[in-house]
């Protein structure tokens, strides 16, 4: 299985947000990659190459790549990765007419990344802090007990690994909702 994402799963763990034990199964063989914008020698690598499968698709025959496109699609900080790169290569083969490769410098935006208002916790932030009452509440329903049929376990329908996992990542003290059995 090969698994890839752009989150720091590390710290998405401390945060609660990513199962421990997810992490360690997926992570035999890490690889890091990183991002184009990091890797600007790679660029002409990857023009050539997908310009040569898009043409070819298109029936389309390019005998140099303008050197002023070459060195706008070097300095372009691409958001989007090397997919970004693949669909702007994928637009200009289909629409460039000349022998000539170029690239409309327009289609590379200098616009930054509209983001959401800053004042309000991010969606996993809450999500976590949702989670985390209502483990508190099934715990405090069950008297502290997490498994067995009447335990916080069964109420929210979810293995108790799960449960002892999520109350450990989310930092929940679950003797504090122990009751003491009435004495006789």
């Amino acid at each position: 299985m090969i698994a890839a994402t752009n989150r720091d799963l590390e710290a998405a763990i401390a945060a609660g947000t990513f199962r421990s034990d997810l992490f360690y199964r997926l992570n035999v063989f890490p690889i890091e990659m990183p991002p184009l914008r990091e890797r600007r020698e790679d660029i002409p690598m990857l023009v050539e190459y997908f310009i040569d499968r898009f043409a070819r698709k298109a029936g389309k025959s390019f005998q140099a790549v303008n050197k002023m496109s070459l060195a706008h699609l070097q300095s372009y900080p691409w958001p989007g990765n090397i997919r970004e790169l693949q669909n702007v290569i994928e637009r200009s083969v289909i629409v460039c007419e000349t022998e000539n490769f170029s690239v409309d410098e327009s289609w590379l935006s200098r616009k930054p990344l509209a983001s959401g208002p800053t004042s309000q916790p991010e969606l996993s932030q809450r999500l976590t802090a949702h989670e985390k009452e209502l483990i508190e509440a099934a715990l405090s329903e069950s008297g502290g007990r997490v498994f067995g049929p009447s335990g916080a376990a069964a109420r929210l329908g979810i293995p108790r690994s799960t449960l002892e996992s999520k109350i450990k990542s989310l930092k929940i003290d679950k003797k504090r909702f122990k009751t003491t059995a009435p004495s006789l």
